[in-house]
């Protein structure tokens, strides 16, 4: 027996795959994390310190669940935790909330989202929709009253951030917060909100929403590490700004045939960038992805033109989750040699 050199070794076959990337779950996810820091300062800033409190909640109870989950289905329990897919759970679940909502309204939304959602189709990697997506359409079932109203600036936020939107009541008192429609309120006499407010975060939403130049610095981080992919929000920002611009609309608010106030209004950012880029829950080839895209961005501006819901992101991307396996049935690439040509 002869020793072997280094040049022998790598003569050796091994099994495949040979090439290893050295991204892995934990790397990215704890990217994501990092990437959503800037739309939660921004939450902060505007709607006060309660929103760390919600956002807390929700990441805790999300790590908590999956812990207790995964010890009772004897998995590993460490190292499963610390990949971070539950905190980001919990992060995008407190960033779709309202700034005031009760502490038992994130402690519920979450464990929904990694029991039910996540862990009952067998756990990360298996999960037909996104979690925080499907436990904030739980949530707005089970406590519509507090997730459809309520929608709170405090008078100057932090730092006087918000010192614009400050009020007084009867008697001439400053008041703590006060209660204003949502970008997207349909009424006719719906305030309309300037561009600079929506891109910085300066109006009524959920708490991690609103700033659309925060949730644009995390999606250009992401996409320059190469964690999501650039045409997904691309075409589906592109895909409601010309359905906004060709669809005949039933809303009598002001901002109704507007594309560029569809785009920074509401959750359309947030889901674009965070949650139609989900690796598990969207089609694997990229013909796949773009067709998933265009229709979550066409199922949104249905949804904000012909439902009473003022908000389509959540379900138009939960309802393309579920479509994602028959899309990628039809636009998976088709094998050398699979159709014989015929003479």
């Amino acid at each position: 027996m002869t020793n072997q050199t280094p040049a022998d070794n790598q003569l050796i076959v091994s099994a495949s795959p040979h090439i290893r990337d050295i991204e892995s779950i934990p790397r990215i996810m704890w990217a994501v994390v990092l990437s959503l820091i800037p739309a939660g300062i921004a939450g902060t800033l505007v709607f006060g310190y309660y929103c760390l409190y919600v956002v807390s909640l929700s990441c805790i109870t999300a790590v908590v669940t999956e812990a207790f989950i995964l010890k009772f289905r004897k998995l590993p329990v460490l190292s499963a935790v610390k990949d971070g897919s539950a905190v980001v759970t919990g992060i995008l679940l407190a960033y779709t909330l309202p700034p005031s909502v009760p502490w038992y309204v994130p402690v519920v939304g979450s464990f929904f989202a990694i029991a039910i959602v996540k862990h009952a189709f067998g756990g990360l990697g298996n999960n037909i929709w996104n979690p925080a997506l499907a436990a904030r359409a739980f949530l707005q079932v089970a406590y519509p009253a507090v997730i459809n109203s309520d929608w709170r600036i405090l008078q100057h936020g932090v730092g006087n951030f918000a010192h614009n939107i400050t009020s007084v009541d009867t008697e001439g008192k400053l008041v703590d917060a006060i209660t204003r429609a949502t970008p997207l309120a349909k009424e006719a006499g719906a305030e309309t909100y300037h561009f600079a407010q929506l891109f910085l975060g300066n109006v009524p939403g959920c708490i991690g929403e609103t700033s659309a130049i925060a949730l644009l610095l995390g999606g250009a981080y992401l996409i320059y590490k190469r964690y999501i992919k650039w045409y997904v929000p691309a075409y589906y920002i592109a895909a409601v700004f010309i359905m906004v611009l060709i669809l005949p609309s039933q809303i009598a608010a002001p901002w109704a045939k507007n594309p560029f106030y569809h785009v920074f209004a509401g959750g359309l950012i947030l889901g674009a960038f965070f949650m139609a880029t989900d690796m598990v829950t969207s089609p694997l080839t990229k013909r796949g992805l773009i067709i998933f895209a265009i229709g979550a961005g066409v199922l949104t501006t249905l949804i904000r033109f012909y439902s009473g819901y003022p908000e389509g992101v959540c379900y138009s991307i939960l309802l393309m989750n579920t479509a994602a396996p028959l899309i990628d049935r039809f636009t998976k690439p088709r094998l050398y040699g699979s159709k014989i040509k015929k003479v």
